[in-house]
């Protein structure tokens, strides 16, 4: 049986049982949100013991020589004794700045943050409410605008989106973790064409690399797919169209399964980017969105002759259900 000691307390942990695990199982409350791997809120810090590599695969070098490892992947050998702190030293606090509907299903936060922080438009950060409860969100800001940008789906029942949606207010105080994830725009290559595609808020992430793109004087074409179930899911259409009439490289295609129209196409996703660029060898391309269309497109695209080293993925995962403390009400 391997053992965690957190705040001075031991605490066992089952066969193959993860650190996030056993800790949740007993009392101890510990931010997580994908407990995949994927979206590192719930990284912890090694003061003592072994950790497994795969605890730390994905982690930037800084973060893997100072210790650090993704909690809810770590499943320590028997007989392991681990001594582990929090990430605190990683979050910044923040408050939020304002909270706007960009749709019926979509809600567009904003953030200030106490302190600098360093991140490429199109990666992703922890939210971190004062309980505990965390969340991923992709950033769709730039750098330069002194804001974050998050597109919160609200989801029924959802914990991070029903509080933001209902009872969080501007001055709400609140603390980002990250940044982490690899979908940001990379100078360089001016004149290489650009595939974009994303559903729901993986738009976020998209918004955030093609202004990135334009900003950094990117000449060559610019393609941005944005698919969803109905044109209800369709958001930011208005200020896309706008910035496709000042940058005439830069092509916006929303689309929709079923109710489509003059300027909404019909169909799926990848049919329509088939039709707009058949051949995308030499492309850069970024996914972002549903898992399965992430995947699926991911493969199309390769298929098609757009090589894997040019293939960036952020294939948004759901988040696990709510593991509260011993004894919560």
């Amino acid at each position: 049986m391997a053992r965690v000691k957190h705040e001075s307390r031991w605490y066992p942990l089952e066969s193959e049982e993860s650190v996030l695990d056993g800790l949740l199982r007993q009392g101890v409350a510990v931010p997580n949100a994908c407990r995949a791997g994927a979206c590192q809120s719930c990284l912890m810090r090694a003061l003592s013991g072994e950790i497994p590599e795969a605890a730390r695969v994905g982690l930037k070098d800084t973060l893997r020589t100072q210790g650090y490892f993704l909690a809810c992947v770590c499943k320590p050998v028997a007989g392991t004794e681990l001594e582990v702190a929090g990430a605190d030293a990683l979050r910044v606090p923040a408050r939020i700045d304002s909270l706007t509907l960009l749709s019926a299903s979509v809600l567009r936060v904003r953030l200030s943050t106490d302190a600098p922080f360093d991140y490429r438009a199109g990666q992703y950060v922890s939210l971190l409410r004062a309980d505990g409860l965390a969340r991923s969100y992709s950033l769709a800001s730039l750098p330069r605008e002194g804001l974050l940008e998050l597109h919160v789906r609200l989801i029924p029942g959802g914990a991070m989106s029903g509080w933001l949606a209902r009872e969080a207010r501007v001055g709400d105080t609140v603390a980002v973790q990250g940044p982490a994830g690899s979908c940001f725009y990379v100078p360089g290559h001016p004149e290489q064409p650009l595939l974009l595609a994303g559903t729901g808020t993986g738009l976020a992430p998209l918004h955030g690399i093609v202004r990135d793109a334009l900003e950094s004087g990117h000449t060559g074409p610019i393609w941005l797919f944005h698919g969803a179930r109905t044109p209800e899911g369709l958001y930011l259409m208005d200020a896309l169209r706008e910035l496709a009439a000042r940058h005439s490289g830069f092509h916006y295609r929303p689309c929709v399964l079923t109710g489509g129209s003059r300027d909404v196409a019909e169909g799926a996703l990848d049919v329509l980017i088939r039709a707009e660029c058949p051949r995308p060898v030499g492309f850069r391309a970024w996914l972002c969105g549903d898992s399965g269309m992430v995947l699926s497109l991911r493969k199309k695209l390769f298929l098609s002759g757009l090589s894997l080293k040019d293939l960036h993925a952020d294939a948004f995962l759901p988040s696990a259900p709510r593991v509260e403390p011993v004894g919560a009400r």
